[in-house]
C-alpha cells in the first residue's frame, strides 16, 4: 500500500498512541499461564501484539474481546493443534520460547519470510543451559522446534544488552527448579520485571543483577497498558521540527528504563513537559506536551544506544533537521531488525537528498539538512515507514511512502491520527 503525505506547516492537537508494545506483549503471555482470570485495557492494537494473544489461544488460554478490554483465563498450556504463528514479532517467538521449553509436550513456532531470518542463537544458548531441547533452521534461523523438558535454574550472563533475552530466561526461571539469575552488561527495559512482581513472583532486582526466585505461582490481575513510548516519538519528532507545532500526547508510559529518549531529546533543546504523572500496574504513566523547538544534535553510543534502540529511525529524520547532525554507534543490533535499518534509513534519506555515511555499527547524518520530494520504501518494516511519513512533513512537495500497511505492526492508527493533527 503506498501513502502520499503531503507538507505541514504545524502539528497540532491532543492525541493518544496505542498500548506498549513490549508490556502488551509481557501481559499476553504472563496472563495466559497466570492462574484465573486477567483483563488487560489498552492492550496495543498492532499486529505484533495481536500474534502473541494468537499463539497463546493456540496454546489453550482463552482469550476473548469485551468493552475494550483483552480478557484471559489462564493456567495450564496444552499443545497446540498446528505450528505457532508469531508473524512479524521478534518479541513474540524470542519471549514465548521461554514458556514452551518447560512444557510437557513439543511445538514449532515460526513466522514470516522476515522473521525467518533473524538470528535465535541468542535464546536458544541460554535455554540449552536450563536444560531446553530446541532445534532451528541452520542451527538458529525460524521456525523453532521446541521439545518441552524439565528445567533447571541458571546464573546467566547477557553477552549483550537484549531485554528479550533476559525476559526469555526469566520467563522459562518460572518452571525451573532452583532460581535463576540474570546479569546484564547494561540496563535494558525492566517491563518483565515489574510485570512479574506484579503477578505474584518472588524477584529481586538489585542494580542489573535480576534473581527470579524458584516457585513461583503467578494469578491473574486488571491491568492497564500505558501508551507506547517508542510510537509517540514519531509525533514527538514531527513536532520538533514542524513550525508552530504544539501538541499532547496522552496517556503515555514514562518507565526510566524506556524514556531515556525524552531525556537525550530534551538533551538537545527540545520544549518537551511531562504533565499529570500516576502510576499503574508498578508503571510509570503521564501526558507529554511538545513544541517545536530548535534542536542541536547528539551523539548515540554505548549504553545509550541499547535504551534508544528502537527510537533510532525517527531520530535520524531529526538529526538531518537539527543544527549539527546526529552520530550513531554501537547499533549493530540494528542490522537485524525487521530489516537491516542503518540500510533502509541511509537509502531513503539519501532518496530524500539528504547526506548519510553509514558505518557496519551505525551511522552519522549532518544537520542543517532539508528533506526533498521523494518516493522511499518502507521495505515492509513498521518503524522506517513512521519515520520517513515524519520526514516527508517537513519535505518541499508529497512524498509517496510505499510498504505504508507496515506500520500495522505496532501502530494500524499511524496515518489516520498524523492526519488529524498534520496542519
Amino acid at each position: 500500500m503506498r501513502e502520499t503525505i503531503s507538507p505541514a506547516k504545524s502539528i497540532s492537537g491532543v492525541i493518544t498512541v496505542p498500548g506498549d508494545k513490549s508490556i502488551s506483549h509481557r501481559y499476553g503471555m504472563l496472563t495466559a499461564i497466570a492462574e484465573g482470570e486477567s483483563k488487560i485495557a489498552n492492550y496495543s492494537t498492532g499486529a505484533d501484539c495481536q500474534s502473541t494473544l494468537g499463539c497463546m489461544g493456540a496454546l489453550g488460554a482463552r482469550i476473548e474481546r469485551r468493552d475494550g478490554l483483552v480478557i484471559v483465563q489462564g493456567g495450564k498450556l496444552t499443545e497446540p493443534a498446528g505450528e505457532l504463528d508469531a508473524g512479524n514479532s521478534g518479541s513474540t517467538i524470542r519471549m514465548l520460547s521461554g514458556i514452551l521449553a518447560a512444557q510437557k509436550f513439543t511445538s514449532r513456532i515460526g513466522g514470516d519470510e522476515s522473521l525467518s531470518k533473524r538470528p535465535m542463537k541468542r535464546i536458544m544458548q541460554p535455554l540449552a543451559e536450563m536444560g531446553a531441547e530446541i532445534e532451528a533452521t541452520g542451527g538458529q534461523f525460524p521456525p523453532l522446534t521446541i521439545h518441552g523438558r524439565y528445567l533447571h535454574g541458571i546464573d546467566y550472563t547477557l553477552p549483550m544488552a537484549s531485554a528479550q533475552v533476559k525476559s526469555c530466561v526469566l520467563i522459562a526461571g518460572l518452571f525451573a527448579d532452583g532460581d535463576t539469575i540474570v546479569r546484564e552488561p547494561v540496563r535494558t527495559r525492566d517491563h518483565t520485571e515489574i510485570a512479574l512482581q506484579e503477578f505474584g513472583a518472588d524477584i529481586e532486582v538489585e542494580k542489573r543483577v535480576i534473581t527470579l526466585r524458584a516457585g513461583a505461582k503467578l494469578t491473574g490481575r486488571a491491568l492497564v497498558v500505558p501508551g507506547d513510548l517508542s510510537s509517540a516519538t514519531f509525533f514527538l519528532v514531527a513536532a520538533l521540527m514542524i513550525k508552530e507545532s504544539n501538541l499532547v500526547i496522552h496517556g503515555v508510559g514514562l518507565n526510566p528504563t524506556r524514556s531515556a529518549v525524552l531525556d537525550f531529546l530534551v538533551g538537545m533543546g527540545a520544549s518537551i513537559k511531562v504533565l499529570d504523572l500516576q502510576q499503574s500496574g508498578g508503571e510509570v504513566i503521564g501526558d507529554l506536551r511538545v513544541r517545536a523547538s530548535r534542536v542541536t544534535g547528539g551523539v548515540i553510543e554505548g549504553a545509550l544506544t541499547a535504551g534508544l534502540i528502537d527510537e533510532i529511525p525517527a531520530l535520524a529524520v531529526l538529526g538531518a533537521a537539527s543544527e549539527h547532525g546526529l552520530t550513531v554507534r554501537d547499533a549493530a543490533e540494528l542490522r537485524v531488525k525487521e530489516t537491516d535499518r542503518i540500510a533502509t534509513i541511509e537509502m531513503n534519506l539519501r532518496r530524500m537528498g539528504v547526506e548519510i555515511e553509514s558505518t557496519p555499527d551505525g551511522f552519522h547524518v549532518a544537520g542543517g539538512q532539508r528533506f526533498h520530494a521523494a518516493e522511499v520504501d518502507s521495505c515492509g518494516d513498521h518503524r522506517i515507514a513512521m519515520a520517513f511519513a515524519v520526514a516527508a512533513l517537513a519535505a518541499d512537495g508529497p512524498c509517496a511512502i510505499d510498504g505504508a500497511e507496515s506500520a500495522g505492526v505496532s501502530f494500524p492508527e499511524f496515518f489516520s491520527t498524523l492526519r488529524l493533527i498534520a496542519r
